[in-house]
């Protein structure tokens, strides 16, 4: 069981409003209360991970320099809190009991500001230089963590009126705290806390990070996730499943190749009775904003996925949609491998891959690895070109009947046969490369492409 994490906001000028089933307070904080807010909470319900910069430098710069006018130069911070208790003087004693949805919603540049600002005057007080490195939120906690003590010494100077002490704390930064209406009723506040993810993503007002964030909380991924941490796990850890948590690699470009498998499977409606239909093959290479709509959408459909406790959280019990995710936690790899061997098979098959004018502009780059394992290799592709082949792996899949029901699983084991069959199959496919005048843009969004790629790999495997 988790920690449960408590703190007391003191607020100044607050506004208490009151609409249906959630409370606001609105009002102004000091710098030096976001210490407490600081020790108890982390990211985790805001959907960027935040990071130094021009923002957070200049956030620093403001309360330095214009203390007065900070709380009219920021939005400040978006604070929610299901468990709480109302106190004398303005304060609130909150609880942060799930902190997936819980905590900092909104404004997580402003408190790494804060906090770091807060932490260089520690230093300074102590007469020691900042630690250098410190360029992500995480980073920040860790040292955070480790000079804990130098920050309450700073504060317990800040007391002293007969001490010099530099930094000022008393700033104000606006801050809007988020509660259940009636902290008493279950009802109110299970609501309370699925209205939160709404909340979250409109405050943070990027459509495909809105869906990735609400997809991402409500743990439609979580299945794809654990699957492919079993069979790959450096790959897991490389997935950006969250807005700038540090993966290279976009939970989108991974979304996407779901929809290889997932194409096989009987359409199902979604939460608001919409038939949820497949993306179209180039979808998986030019629309995977759409991909990643629609994989919101069919897992919100109450044939794939259920809410135990009535809250936002969902489980998997769809065994086909299930089946399809473990297929697809395949792909990455066969990707690489279909992506590396390419080039070889192509000129192979009768083509001259380094002539073409975007191969060439494409390896002019030092770095050449393969998109999902890094593998280092020879020469890199345009992704048009790779898309459609990737795509072709369908060929080598089936939806059977599993006590009655339809599971998708593969008809060989994929890599083996590719090793075998690959050369044949480009050979078919290269020709889809010419009437597109060599345009990979051109090439990955065609059907055509995609159509006699799937055909290529049905002829292999048939034999024919």
């Amino acid at each position: 069981m988790q920690d449960v994490k408590s703190t007391i906001i003191r607020f100044n000028q607050p506004n208490d409003q009151r609409i249906g089933e959630i409370r606001k307070i609105s009002g102004f904080v000091k710098i030096k209360n976001f210490i407490d807010i600081i020790d108890v909470l982390d990211l985790e319900a805001n959907p960027r991970a935040s990071k130094v910069g021009a923002v957070t430098n200049d956030i620093q710069d403001s309360i330095a320099n214009t203390p007065s006018l900070l709380p009219f130069k920021t939005k400040g911070v978006l604070l929610a809190a299901a468990d709480y208790e109302e106190l004398e003087r303005s304060r609130y004693r909150v609880t942060f009991e799930d902190p997936e949805t819980e905590g900092i919603l909104d404004g997580g540049h402003n408190t790494l500001a804060i906090g770091l600002y807060i932490l260089k005057n520690a230093f300074e007080y102590a007469g020691e230089k900042m630690p250098k490195g410190v360029s992500s939120w995480s980073e920040f906690k860790e040292c955070w963590k480790e000079n804990r003590s130098i920050v309450e010494d700073y504060r317990i100077a800040l007391r002293n009126e007969d001490e010099e002490v530099d930094g000022d704390l008393n700033a104000f930064v606006p801050v809007e705290l988020l509660l259940p209406a009636d902290p008493d009723s279950y009802e109110i506040e299970a609501s309370f806390r699925s209205n939160l993810l709404d909340i979250c993503a409109a405050r943070n007002n990027n459509v495909q990070l809105s869906i990735g964030t609400k997809a991402n909380k409500k743990g439609y991924f979580d299945t794809l996730k654990a699957v492919i941490g079993r069979k790959d796990a450096v790959l897991a850890t490389r997935i950006e499943w969250k807005s700038n948590d540090g993966g290279d690699i976009k939970v989108a470009d991974i979304i996407a190749l779901t929809w290889i498998p997932l194409s096989l499977l009987e359409p199902v409606a979604d939460e608001n009775g919409r038939k949820v239909e497949p993306p179209a093959p180039s979808m998986t290479y030019s629309g995977k904003g759409t991909c990643l709509k629609s994989f919101e959408r069919l897992m919100s459909s109450p044939e794939v996925t259920i809410s135990p406790d009535n809250d936002y959280r969902h489980e998997l019990i769809s065994s086909g949609v299930t089946s399809a995710l473990t297929i697809a936690a395949d792909i990455p790899a066969l990707y690489d491998y279909i992506y590396e061997m390419f080039p070889t098979l192509y000129n192979r098959a009768g083509g001259s891959y380094g002539r073409i004018t975007e191969v060439k502009k494409l390896n002019n780059r030092k770095v050449k690895e393969t998109p999902f394992g890094g593998k280092k290799i020879a020469t890199l592709s345009p992704l048009g070109f790779i898309a459609p082949l990737v795509y072709g792996l369908q060929a080598l899949m089936e939806v059977k009947q599993v006590d009655g029901r339809d599971v998708v699983s593969w008809k060989v084991d994929p890599l083996p046969w590719l090793i075998e069959n690959l050369p044949i199959v480009v050979e078919r496919y290269a020709d889809v490369l010419a009437p597109w005048n060599f345009d990979p843009q051109k090439v990955g969004k065609a059907p055509q492409s995609y159509n006699q790629a799937i055909s290529a790999f049905k002829m292999a495997y048939a034999g024919i």
